[in-house]
Protein backbone atom coordinates (compact mmCIF):
# COMPACT_ATOMS: atom_id res chain seq x y z
CA UNK A 1 0.00 0.00 0.00
CA UNK A 2 2.80 2.30 0.61
CA UNK A 3 4.17 1.54 -2.49
CA UNK A 4 1.23 2.24 -4.72
CA UNK A 5 0.97 5.68 -2.30
CA UNK A 6 4.53 6.89 -3.21
CA UNK A 7 4.32 5.95 -6.97
CA UNK A 8 1.21 7.86 -7.32
CA UNK A 9 2.73 10.75 -5.14
CA UNK A 10 5.52 10.70 -7.33
CA UNK A 11 3.51 10.68 -10.97
CA UNK A 12 1.34 13.84 -9.93
CA UNK A 13 4.20 15.96 -8.73
CA UNK A 14 5.84 15.13 -11.61
CA UNK A 15 2.48 15.85 -14.14
CA UNK A 16 1.79 19.05 -11.48
CA UNK A 17 5.19 20.92 -12.53
CA UNK A 18 4.93 20.08 -15.97
CA UNK A 19 1.80 21.58 -15.90
CA UNK A 20 2.80 24.75 -14.41
CA UNK A 21 5.92 25.11 -16.22
CA UNK A 22 3.44 24.79 -19.44
CA UNK A 23 1.98 27.30 -18.77
CA UNK A 24 4.26 29.63 -17.51
CA UNK A 25 6.25 28.73 -20.89
CA UNK A 26 3.10 29.83 -23.05
CA UNK A 27 2.18 33.28 -21.08
CA UNK A 28 2.89 36.63 -22.96
CA UNK A 29 6.27 38.27 -24.06
CA UNK A 30 5.77 41.37 -21.92
CA UNK A 31 5.94 39.70 -18.41
CA UNK A 32 8.88 39.46 -19.32
CA UNK A 33 9.80 43.24 -19.33
CA UNK A 34 7.57 43.76 -16.35
CA UNK A 35 8.69 41.15 -14.19
CA UNK A 36 12.73 41.15 -14.00
CA UNK A 37 15.07 38.61 -13.63
CA UNK A 38 15.47 38.70 -9.16
CA UNK A 39 18.56 37.53 -6.84
CA UNK A 40 16.07 37.10 -4.62
CA UNK A 41 16.98 33.45 -3.58
CA UNK A 42 13.06 32.39 -3.00
CA UNK A 43 12.84 32.73 -6.66
CA UNK A 44 15.18 29.82 -7.30
CA UNK A 45 12.49 27.24 -6.62
CA UNK A 46 10.63 28.79 -9.78
CA UNK A 47 13.81 29.48 -11.49
CA UNK A 48 14.90 25.72 -11.19
CA UNK A 49 11.73 24.08 -12.38
CA UNK A 50 11.77 26.36 -15.77
CA UNK A 51 15.49 24.76 -16.26
CA UNK A 52 14.90 21.74 -15.21
CA UNK A 53 11.50 21.50 -18.10
CA UNK A 54 14.07 23.06 -20.68
CA UNK A 55 16.34 20.57 -20.15
CA UNK A 56 14.31 17.64 -19.92
CA UNK A 57 12.01 18.96 -22.97
CA UNK A 58 15.32 19.06 -25.05
CA UNK A 59 16.77 15.80 -24.05
CA UNK A 60 13.58 14.17 -25.46
CA UNK A 61 14.05 15.81 -29.19
CA UNK A 62 18.17 14.85 -28.79
CA UNK A 63 17.09 11.27 -28.02
CA UNK A 64 14.37 11.22 -31.31
CA UNK A 65 16.97 12.82 -33.32
CA UNK A 66 20.19 10.60 -32.20
CA UNK A 67 17.76 7.35 -32.74
CA UNK A 68 17.13 9.00 -36.55
CA UNK A 69 20.05 10.46 -37.36
CA UNK A 70 22.51 7.94 -36.62
CA UNK A 71 19.95 4.67 -37.56
CA UNK A 72 19.72 6.72 -41.42
CA UNK A 73 23.78 7.45 -41.64
CA UNK A 74 24.85 3.74 -39.98
CA UNK A 75 22.55 1.84 -42.32
CA UNK A 76 23.10 4.05 -45.51
CA UNK A 77 26.56 4.27 -46.96
CA UNK A 78 25.45 6.85 -49.71
CA UNK A 79 23.91 9.17 -46.63
CA UNK A 80 26.73 8.18 -44.22
CA UNK A 81 29.50 10.05 -46.22
CA UNK A 82 27.38 13.55 -45.53
CA UNK A 83 25.49 12.71 -42.32
CA UNK A 84 28.44 11.70 -40.33
CA UNK A 85 30.95 14.81 -41.43
CA UNK A 86 27.90 17.09 -40.68
CA UNK A 87 27.36 15.86 -37.57
CA UNK A 88 31.11 16.76 -36.63
CA UNK A 89 30.64 20.22 -38.11
CA UNK A 90 27.08 20.82 -36.19
CA UNK A 91 28.56 19.62 -32.85
CA UNK A 92 31.63 22.15 -33.14
CA UNK A 93 29.20 25.21 -34.16
CA UNK A 94 29.10 27.77 -31.04
CA UNK A 95 25.58 27.76 -29.34
CA UNK A 96 25.88 31.65 -30.45
CA UNK A 97 25.93 30.76 -33.67
CA UNK A 98 22.73 28.64 -33.24
CA UNK A 99 21.13 31.56 -31.32
CA UNK A 100 22.29 34.12 -33.80
CA UNK A 101 20.15 32.66 -36.54
CA UNK A 102 17.10 31.13 -34.82
CA UNK A 103 15.98 33.38 -32.33
CA UNK A 104 14.57 35.95 -34.77
CA UNK A 105 12.56 32.74 -36.41
CA UNK A 106 11.18 31.84 -33.54
CA UNK A 107 10.00 34.68 -31.65
CA UNK A 108 8.12 35.14 -35.42
CA UNK A 109 6.72 31.84 -34.97
CA UNK A 110 5.28 32.73 -31.42
CA UNK A 111 4.45 36.57 -31.70
CA UNK A 112 3.84 38.19 -28.37
CA UNK A 113 4.21 35.09 -26.21
CA UNK A 114 6.88 33.18 -24.20
CA UNK A 115 7.09 30.31 -25.88
CA UNK A 116 9.14 31.41 -28.80
CA UNK A 117 11.98 32.67 -26.82
CA UNK A 118 11.52 29.49 -24.84
CA UNK A 119 12.04 27.58 -27.99
CA UNK A 120 15.08 29.52 -28.80
CA UNK A 121 16.58 28.43 -25.67
CA UNK A 122 15.54 24.94 -25.88
CA UNK A 123 16.95 24.50 -28.94
CA UNK A 124 20.11 26.10 -27.70
CA UNK A 125 20.11 23.78 -24.94
CA UNK A 126 19.47 21.01 -27.72
CA UNK A 127 22.29 21.71 -29.73
CA UNK A 128 24.82 21.11 -26.64
CA UNK A 129 22.83 17.70 -26.06
CA UNK A 130 22.04 15.96 -29.32
CA UNK A 131 25.93 15.66 -31.05
CA UNK A 132 26.82 13.43 -28.34
CA UNK A 133 23.64 10.75 -27.69
CA UNK A 134 24.14 11.15 -31.93
CA UNK A 135 27.61 9.89 -31.78
CA UNK A 136 27.16 7.10 -29.14
CA UNK A 137 24.41 5.66 -31.04
CA UNK A 138 26.00 5.79 -34.22
CA UNK A 139 29.05 4.33 -32.79
CA UNK A 140 26.70 1.21 -31.09
CA UNK A 141 25.49 0.42 -34.40
CA UNK A 142 28.78 0.36 -36.23
CA UNK A 143 30.19 -2.14 -33.35
CA UNK A 144 27.16 -4.41 -33.14
CA UNK A 145 29.01 -8.05 -33.07
CA UNK A 146 28.37 -10.35 -35.93
CA UNK A 147 26.43 -12.99 -34.02
CA UNK A 148 23.93 -11.12 -32.95
CA UNK A 149 23.20 -10.19 -36.65
CA UNK A 150 23.73 -13.66 -37.74
CA UNK A 151 21.11 -14.98 -34.93
CA UNK A 152 18.53 -12.26 -36.17
CA UNK A 153 18.74 -13.79 -39.64
CA UNK A 154 18.58 -16.90 -38.47
CA UNK A 155 15.08 -15.84 -36.71
CA UNK A 156 13.92 -14.27 -39.82
CA UNK A 157 13.82 -11.19 -38.24
CA UNK A 158 12.83 -8.08 -40.75
CA UNK A 159 14.83 -4.71 -40.57
CA UNK A 160 12.60 -3.14 -38.47
CA UNK A 161 12.11 -6.31 -35.64
CA UNK A 162 16.25 -6.28 -35.98
CA UNK A 163 16.14 -2.59 -35.15
CA UNK A 164 13.79 -2.87 -31.89
CA UNK A 165 15.19 -6.15 -30.99
CA UNK A 166 18.83 -6.43 -31.32
CA UNK A 167 20.29 -2.95 -32.38
CA UNK A 168 18.67 -0.70 -30.54
CA UNK A 169 18.67 -2.94 -27.02
CA UNK A 170 22.41 -3.13 -27.70
CA UNK A 171 23.08 0.26 -28.19
CA UNK A 172 20.98 1.35 -25.31
CA UNK A 173 23.60 1.10 -22.26
CA UNK A 174 25.88 3.45 -23.91
CA UNK A 175 23.30 5.89 -25.13
CA UNK A 176 22.11 5.75 -21.27
CA UNK A 177 25.56 6.50 -20.12
CA UNK A 178 25.92 9.62 -22.66
CA UNK A 179 22.52 10.99 -21.26
CA UNK A 180 24.18 12.05 -18.19
CA UNK A 181 26.99 13.92 -20.08
CA UNK A 182 24.93 14.78 -22.49
CA UNK A 183 22.65 16.38 -19.11
CA UNK A 184 25.64 17.84 -17.98
CA UNK A 185 26.67 19.50 -21.56
CA UNK A 186 23.14 21.46 -21.04
CA UNK A 187 23.94 22.27 -17.98
CA UNK A 188 27.15 23.69 -19.35
CA UNK A 189 25.35 26.14 -21.50
CA UNK A 190 22.57 27.22 -19.60
CA UNK A 191 23.54 30.63 -18.92
CA UNK A 192 24.25 30.94 -22.94
CA UNK A 193 20.62 29.76 -23.33
CA UNK A 194 18.51 31.36 -20.76
CA UNK A 195 20.16 35.01 -21.55
CA UNK A 196 19.70 35.82 -25.12
CA UNK A 197 22.21 38.89 -26.32
CA UNK A 198 21.66 39.60 -30.04
CA UNK A 199 22.52 43.15 -31.01
CA UNK A 200 20.93 45.32 -28.79
CA UNK A 201 18.07 42.80 -28.26
CA UNK A 202 18.46 40.99 -24.82
CA UNK A 203 16.00 38.49 -23.31
CA UNK A 204 16.70 36.71 -19.99
CA UNK A 205 13.99 33.75 -19.01
CA UNK A 206 13.55 32.86 -15.72
CA UNK A 207 15.75 30.17 -15.03
CA UNK A 208 19.10 29.30 -13.06
CA UNK A 209 20.90 30.44 -15.97
CA UNK A 210 19.80 33.96 -16.03
CA UNK A 211 20.18 34.23 -12.24
CA UNK A 212 23.56 33.19 -12.41
CA UNK A 213 24.44 35.68 -15.25
CA UNK A 214 23.06 38.24 -13.25
CA UNK A 215 24.77 37.57 -10.25
CA UNK A 216 28.29 37.68 -12.52
CA UNK A 217 27.27 40.96 -13.61
CA UNK A 218 26.78 42.39 -10.10
CA UNK A 219 29.34 41.04 -8.59
CA UNK A 220 27.17 38.97 -5.96
CA UNK A 221 29.13 36.04 -4.35
CA UNK A 222 26.42 34.90 -2.19
CA UNK A 223 23.71 34.76 -4.95
CA UNK A 224 26.30 32.54 -7.23
CA UNK A 225 26.22 30.63 -3.77
CA UNK A 226 22.81 29.82 -3.97
CA UNK A 227 22.32 28.96 -7.65
CA UNK A 228 25.16 26.55 -7.17
CA UNK A 229 23.83 25.08 -4.15
CA UNK A 230 20.33 24.77 -6.18
CA UNK A 231 22.23 23.10 -8.79
CA UNK A 232 23.44 20.65 -6.43
CA UNK A 233 20.26 19.83 -5.35
CA UNK A 234 18.25 19.49 -8.32
CA UNK A 235 21.06 17.45 -9.76
CA UNK A 236 20.99 14.64 -6.88
CA UNK A 237 17.09 14.79 -7.49
CA UNK A 238 17.44 14.01 -11.44
CA UNK A 239 20.13 11.59 -10.87
CA UNK A 240 17.97 9.96 -8.58
CA UNK A 241 14.37 9.88 -10.18
CA UNK A 242 15.83 9.93 -13.52
CA UNK A 243 19.32 9.39 -14.61
CA UNK A 244 20.08 6.53 -11.86
CA UNK A 245 16.85 4.94 -12.79
CA UNK A 246 17.49 5.00 -16.45
CA UNK A 247 20.96 3.16 -15.50
CA UNK A 248 19.50 0.45 -13.41
CA UNK A 249 17.32 -0.33 -16.42
CA UNK A 250 19.69 -0.47 -19.23
CA UNK A 251 22.01 -2.87 -17.14
CA UNK A 252 20.00 -5.87 -18.49
CA UNK A 253 20.89 -4.67 -22.51
CA UNK A 254 24.63 -5.42 -21.75
CA UNK A 255 26.05 -7.35 -23.60
CA UNK A 256 27.73 -10.65 -21.95
CA UNK A 257 27.37 -14.16 -21.24
CA UNK A 258 28.17 -13.64 -18.12
CA UNK A 259 26.19 -12.51 -15.06
CA UNK A 260 27.46 -9.38 -12.64
CA UNK A 261 27.19 -9.53 -8.93
CA UNK A 262 27.25 -6.28 -8.90
CA UNK A 263 24.08 -4.67 -10.81
CA UNK A 264 23.49 -1.31 -10.38
CA UNK A 265 20.56 -0.62 -7.81
CA UNK A 266 17.69 2.19 -8.36
CA UNK A 267 14.70 2.78 -5.52
CA UNK A 268 12.64 4.08 -7.57
CA UNK A 269 12.72 1.32 -11.03
CA UNK A 270 12.63 -0.90 -8.01
CA UNK A 271 9.37 1.21 -6.54
CA UNK A 272 7.56 1.18 -9.91
CA UNK A 273 8.50 -3.14 -10.98
CA UNK A 274 6.69 -3.81 -8.41
CA UNK A 275 4.05 -1.43 -7.82
CA UNK A 276 0.95 -3.56 -9.35
CA UNK A 277 -0.93 -0.49 -9.94
CA UNK A 278 1.61 1.17 -11.83
CA UNK A 279 2.29 -1.92 -13.80
CA UNK A 280 -2.09 -2.42 -14.88
CA UNK A 281 -2.12 2.01 -15.55
CA UNK A 282 0.75 1.39 -17.91
CA UNK A 283 -0.04 -1.46 -19.43
CA UNK A 284 -1.96 -0.33 -22.89
CA UNK A 285 1.31 1.85 -23.34
CA UNK A 286 3.30 -1.91 -22.93
CA UNK A 287 1.12 -3.44 -25.32
CA UNK A 288 1.42 -0.64 -28.14
CA UNK A 289 5.01 -0.75 -27.52
CA UNK A 290 4.74 -4.30 -28.10
CA UNK A 291 2.91 -4.18 -31.44
CA UNK A 292 5.56 -1.63 -32.65
CA UNK A 293 8.56 -3.87 -31.81
CA UNK A 294 7.15 -6.89 -33.46
CA UNK A 295 5.46 -5.80 -36.14
CA UNK A 296 7.19 -6.89 -39.17
CA UNK A 297 7.73 -3.97 -41.26
CA UNK A 298 10.70 -4.04 -44.34
CA UNK A 299 10.44 -7.69 -44.41
CA UNK A 300 11.97 -8.99 -47.50
CA UNK A 301 10.58 -12.19 -48.64
CA UNK A 302 13.29 -15.05 -49.93
CA UNK A 303 14.01 -14.41 -53.72
CA UNK A 304 14.66 -17.29 -55.50
CA UNK A 305 18.31 -18.03 -56.52
CA UNK A 306 18.17 -18.01 -60.15
CA UNK A 307 16.69 -14.73 -60.39
CA UNK A 308 19.21 -13.24 -57.78
CA UNK A 309 21.79 -14.46 -60.47
CA UNK A 310 19.84 -13.03 -63.42
CA UNK A 311 19.53 -9.64 -61.22
CA UNK A 312 22.91 -9.49 -60.41
CA UNK A 313 24.03 -7.46 -63.42
CA UNK A 314 21.30 -5.29 -63.37
CA UNK A 315 21.73 -4.63 -59.41
CA UNK A 316 25.41 -3.83 -60.34
CA UNK A 317 24.84 -1.51 -63.07
CA UNK A 318 21.86 0.04 -60.95
CA UNK A 319 24.45 0.81 -57.64
CA UNK A 320 27.46 2.40 -59.92
CA UNK A 321 24.91 4.56 -61.45
CA UNK A 322 23.14 5.13 -58.15
CA UNK A 323 26.66 6.22 -56.89
CA UNK A 324 27.35 8.52 -59.42
CA UNK A 325 24.43 10.21 -59.53
CA UNK A 326 24.74 10.87 -55.43
CA UNK A 327 28.10 12.30 -55.89
CA UNK A 328 26.81 14.27 -58.40
CA UNK A 329 24.16 15.65 -56.61
CA UNK A 330 26.65 16.02 -53.44
CA UNK A 331 28.33 18.16 -55.82
CA UNK A 332 25.36 20.72 -56.92
CA UNK A 333 24.54 21.46 -53.33
CA UNK A 334 27.99 22.18 -52.46
CA UNK A 335 28.71 24.51 -55.51
CA UNK A 336 25.19 26.35 -54.78
CA UNK A 337 25.93 26.53 -50.88
CA UNK A 338 29.31 28.33 -52.04
CA UNK A 339 27.99 30.29 -54.68
CA UNK A 340 25.29 31.39 -52.08
CA UNK A 341 27.80 32.26 -49.50
CA UNK A 342 30.46 33.90 -51.84
CA UNK A 343 27.40 36.53 -52.70
CA UNK A 344 26.69 37.12 -49.22
CA UNK A 345 30.30 38.03 -48.10
CA UNK A 346 32.15 39.42 -51.23
CA UNK A 347 31.17 42.87 -50.60
CA UNK A 348 31.51 42.67 -46.85
CA UNK A 349 34.70 40.51 -45.90
CA UNK A 350 38.35 41.68 -47.15
CA UNK A 351 40.81 38.94 -47.79
CA UNK A 352 42.97 40.39 -45.11
CA UNK A 353 40.06 39.55 -42.55
CA UNK A 354 39.90 36.14 -44.01
CA UNK A 355 43.54 35.32 -43.40
CA UNK A 356 42.95 37.04 -39.78
CA UNK A 357 40.13 34.76 -38.82
CA UNK A 358 42.24 32.14 -40.57
CA UNK A 359 44.79 32.41 -38.01
CA UNK A 360 42.53 32.76 -35.37
CA UNK A 361 41.12 28.93 -35.99
CA UNK A 362 44.31 27.82 -36.14
CA UNK A 363 45.37 29.32 -32.43
CA UNK A 364 41.80 27.68 -30.95
CA UNK A 365 43.03 24.52 -32.62
CA UNK A 366 46.19 24.58 -31.13
CA UNK A 367 44.45 24.77 -27.50
CA UNK A 368 41.68 22.52 -28.15
CA UNK A 369 44.33 19.59 -29.38
CA UNK A 370 46.47 20.29 -26.22
CA UNK A 371 43.95 20.06 -24.09
CA UNK A 372 42.42 17.01 -25.29
CA UNK A 373 45.67 15.40 -25.11
CA UNK A 374 46.04 16.29 -21.52
CA UNK A 375 42.63 15.03 -20.49
CA UNK A 376 43.12 11.94 -22.28
CA UNK A 377 46.11 10.86 -20.66
CA UNK A 378 44.27 12.04 -16.94
CA UNK A 379 41.08 10.44 -17.22
CA UNK A 380 41.57 7.07 -19.85
CA UNK A 381 43.12 5.23 -16.44
CA UNK A 382 40.73 6.74 -13.74
CA UNK A 383 37.60 5.68 -16.02
CA UNK A 384 38.58 2.53 -16.75
CA UNK A 385 38.91 1.63 -12.96
CA UNK A 386 35.43 3.37 -12.32
CA UNK A 387 34.01 1.43 -14.99
CA UNK A 388 35.31 -1.46 -13.34
CA UNK A 389 34.21 -1.39 -10.08
CA UNK A 390 30.18 -1.06 -10.77
CA UNK A 391 30.04 0.18 -6.80
CA UNK A 392 32.32 2.98 -7.14
CA UNK A 393 30.68 4.01 -10.37
CA UNK A 394 27.40 4.38 -8.24
CA UNK A 395 29.01 6.77 -5.43
CA UNK A 396 30.82 8.39 -8.18
CA UNK A 397 28.03 9.07 -10.80
CA UNK A 398 26.44 12.22 -9.19
CA UNK A 399 29.54 13.34 -8.29
CA UNK A 400 31.33 13.53 -11.67
CA UNK A 401 27.94 14.56 -13.02
CA UNK A 402 27.75 17.83 -10.74
CA UNK A 403 31.53 18.23 -11.91
CA UNK A 404 30.56 18.29 -15.60
CA UNK A 405 27.44 20.38 -15.02
CA UNK A 406 29.38 23.01 -13.17
CA UNK A 407 29.25 25.98 -15.86
CA UNK A 408 32.58 27.80 -16.63
CA UNK A 409 31.36 31.41 -15.89
CA UNK A 410 31.09 30.63 -12.20
CA UNK A 411 34.65 30.05 -12.72
CA UNK A 412 35.25 34.08 -14.13
CA UNK A 413 35.85 35.33 -10.42
CA UNK A 414 38.67 32.95 -9.51
CA UNK A 415 40.17 33.22 -13.38
CA UNK A 416 40.16 37.18 -13.66
CA UNK A 417 41.26 37.94 -9.78
CA UNK A 418 43.98 35.37 -10.23
CA UNK A 419 45.69 37.14 -13.79
CA UNK A 420 44.87 40.22 -12.40
CA UNK A 421 46.62 40.13 -9.42
CA UNK A 422 49.41 38.09 -10.44
CA UNK A 423 49.69 39.96 -14.10
CA UNK A 424 49.64 35.24 -15.88
CA UNK A 425 49.11 35.27 -19.65
CA UNK A 426 45.82 34.89 -19.79
CA UNK A 427 46.56 32.82 -23.28
CA UNK A 428 48.10 29.90 -21.13
CA UNK A 429 45.72 30.58 -17.81
CA UNK A 430 42.21 30.58 -19.34
CA UNK A 431 43.12 28.03 -21.67
CA UNK A 432 41.48 25.23 -19.44
CA UNK A 433 38.43 27.03 -19.09
CA UNK A 434 37.34 25.19 -22.39
CA UNK A 435 38.14 21.83 -21.02
CA UNK A 436 35.75 21.98 -17.91
CA UNK A 437 32.83 20.80 -19.36
CA UNK A 438 34.36 18.71 -22.67
CA UNK A 439 36.65 16.86 -20.75
CA UNK A 440 34.07 14.44 -18.98
CA UNK A 441 32.96 13.11 -22.82
CA UNK A 442 36.06 11.24 -22.74
CA UNK A 443 35.58 10.15 -18.70
CA UNK A 444 31.87 9.26 -19.41
CA UNK A 445 32.39 7.50 -22.78
CA UNK A 446 35.48 5.40 -21.05
CA UNK A 447 33.23 4.02 -18.07
CA UNK A 448 30.67 3.27 -20.48
CA UNK A 449 33.46 1.40 -22.38
CA UNK A 450 34.72 -0.19 -19.36
CA UNK A 451 31.69 -0.99 -17.56
CA UNK A 452 30.48 -2.93 -20.90
CA UNK A 453 33.52 -4.52 -21.69
CA UNK A 454 32.37 -8.48 -21.49
CA UNK A 455 32.98 -10.47 -18.14
CA UNK A 456 34.22 -13.52 -19.64
CA UNK A 457 36.78 -11.41 -21.23
CA UNK A 458 37.91 -10.31 -18.00
CA UNK A 459 37.79 -13.88 -16.66
CA UNK A 460 39.91 -15.21 -20.00
CA UNK A 461 42.87 -12.66 -19.03
CA UNK A 462 42.58 -13.55 -15.21
CA UNK A 463 43.13 -17.29 -16.07
CA UNK A 464 45.39 -16.76 -18.19
CA UNK A 465 47.24 -14.36 -15.82
CA UNK A 466 47.90 -11.11 -17.94
CA UNK A 467 48.56 -8.34 -15.82
CA UNK A 468 50.37 -5.23 -15.65
CA UNK A 469 51.62 -3.20 -19.27
CA UNK A 470 50.37 -6.37 -21.12
CA UNK A 471 47.38 -6.37 -19.74
CA UNK A 472 46.45 -2.57 -20.40
CA UNK A 473 47.80 -3.33 -24.27
CA UNK A 474 46.23 -6.07 -25.27
CA UNK A 475 43.12 -6.34 -23.00
CA UNK A 476 41.80 -3.21 -21.58
CA UNK A 477 42.78 -0.23 -23.72
CA UNK A 478 41.92 -1.95 -26.82
CA UNK A 479 38.40 -2.94 -25.83
CA UNK A 480 37.31 0.31 -24.16
CA UNK A 481 39.17 2.13 -28.07
CA UNK A 482 35.92 3.07 -30.03
CA UNK A 483 34.36 4.59 -26.78
CA UNK A 484 37.43 6.85 -26.23
CA UNK A 485 37.21 7.92 -29.66
CA UNK A 486 33.59 8.48 -29.50
CA UNK A 487 34.71 10.58 -26.23
CA UNK A 488 37.59 12.04 -27.70
CA UNK A 489 35.60 13.27 -31.12
CA UNK A 490 33.00 14.96 -29.01
CA UNK A 491 35.42 16.38 -26.35
CA UNK A 492 37.06 18.18 -29.44
CA UNK A 493 33.64 19.78 -30.12
CA UNK A 494 32.70 20.28 -27.12
CA UNK A 495 35.93 22.11 -26.41
CA UNK A 496 35.64 23.98 -29.97
CA UNK A 497 32.10 25.15 -28.64
CA UNK A 498 33.19 26.19 -25.30
CA UNK A 499 35.73 28.51 -26.67
CA UNK A 500 32.54 31.17 -26.78
CA UNK A 501 32.84 31.10 -23.18
CA UNK A 502 36.61 30.37 -22.28
CA UNK A 503 37.95 33.58 -24.70
CA UNK A 504 35.81 35.96 -23.32
CA UNK A 505 35.74 36.51 -19.49
CA UNK A 506 34.11 39.03 -17.78
CA UNK A 507 33.33 39.60 -14.02
CA UNK A 508 31.68 42.61 -13.02
CA UNK A 509 33.14 45.82 -15.09
CA UNK A 510 36.91 43.67 -15.72
CA UNK A 511 36.91 41.61 -19.15
CA UNK A 512 39.78 39.71 -20.32
CA UNK A 513 39.73 38.26 -23.97
CA UNK A 514 41.73 35.80 -25.51
CA UNK A 515 43.11 35.65 -29.12
CA UNK A 516 40.76 32.66 -30.76
CA UNK A 517 38.06 32.35 -32.96
CA UNK A 518 35.72 31.84 -29.98
CA UNK A 519 36.05 35.28 -29.11
CA UNK A 520 35.61 36.75 -32.66
CA UNK A 521 32.45 35.40 -32.90
CA UNK A 522 31.38 36.36 -29.26
CA UNK A 523 32.60 40.10 -30.33
CA UNK A 524 30.65 39.81 -33.46
CA UNK A 525 26.96 38.09 -32.19
CA UNK A 526 26.95 41.37 -29.46
CA UNK A 527 27.48 43.66 -32.75
CA UNK A 528 25.06 41.75 -34.42
CA UNK A 529 27.48 41.27 -37.47
CA UNK A 530 25.66 38.46 -39.28
CA UNK A 531 28.39 38.41 -42.25
CA UNK A 532 31.27 37.77 -39.52
CA UNK A 533 29.95 35.60 -37.62
CA UNK A 534 28.77 33.81 -40.79
CA UNK A 535 32.61 34.20 -41.86
CA UNK A 536 33.89 32.96 -38.36
CA UNK A 537 31.22 30.04 -38.20
CA UNK A 538 32.28 29.10 -41.64
CA UNK A 539 35.93 29.13 -42.03
CA UNK A 540 35.53 27.31 -38.17
CA UNK A 541 33.23 24.43 -39.46
CA UNK A 542 35.47 23.94 -42.72
CA UNK A 543 38.48 24.03 -40.02
CA UNK A 544 36.47 21.37 -38.51
CA UNK A 545 35.33 19.40 -41.32
CA UNK A 546 38.73 18.69 -42.76
CA UNK A 547 40.21 17.09 -39.17
CA UNK A 548 37.34 15.23 -38.88
CA UNK A 549 37.84 13.67 -42.30
CA UNK A 550 41.36 12.93 -42.26
CA UNK A 551 41.99 12.58 -38.68
CA UNK A 552 38.95 11.74 -36.79
CA UNK A 553 36.83 9.83 -38.90
CA UNK A 554 39.63 7.18 -40.60
CA UNK A 555 41.36 6.75 -36.57
CA UNK A 556 37.36 5.99 -35.60
CA UNK A 557 36.75 3.38 -38.46
CA UNK A 558 40.13 1.78 -37.87
CA UNK A 559 38.90 1.38 -34.05
CA UNK A 560 35.78 0.23 -35.13
CA UNK A 561 36.78 -2.89 -37.25
CA UNK A 562 39.83 -3.96 -35.25
CA UNK A 563 37.96 -3.44 -32.32
CA UNK A 564 35.11 -4.85 -32.22
CA UNK A 565 33.75 -7.71 -30.49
Amino acid sequence: MLFNILAFLLITAGLALIGVGFTEMSAPISILKSEQISLDPVNLFEYSLRTTLRMFIALVFSLIFSLLYATIAAKNSYAEEILVPLLDILQSVPILGYISFTVTGFLLLFPNSIMGAECAAIFAIFTSQAWNLTFSFYQSLKTIPKELIEASSIFKMSKWQRFWRVELPFGIPSLVGNVVVSMSGGWFFVVAAEVISVGNNKISLPGIGSYISLALEQENIPSIIYALTAMILIIIIYDQLILRTLVAWSDKFHYESTGSSNDPKSWVLTLFTRNLFINKLFLPIIYFFRFIVYFPLFNHSNQDKNLEQKQEFVSYHYNRTSKYLWYFALFVIFALASYYLFNFLQNQIKLSELLEVLQLVLITMLRVFTLVIIASIIWIPIGIYIGLHPKLAAVMQPITQFLAAFPANLLFPLAVIGISKYDLNPNIWLSPLMIVGAQWYILFNVITGSSSFPTELREASKNFNIKGLLWWRKVMLPGIVPYFITGAITASGGAWNASIVAEVVSWGDKKIVLKGIGSYITQMTIEADFHRIVLGIGVMSLCIALINHFFWQPLYNYSAKKYKF
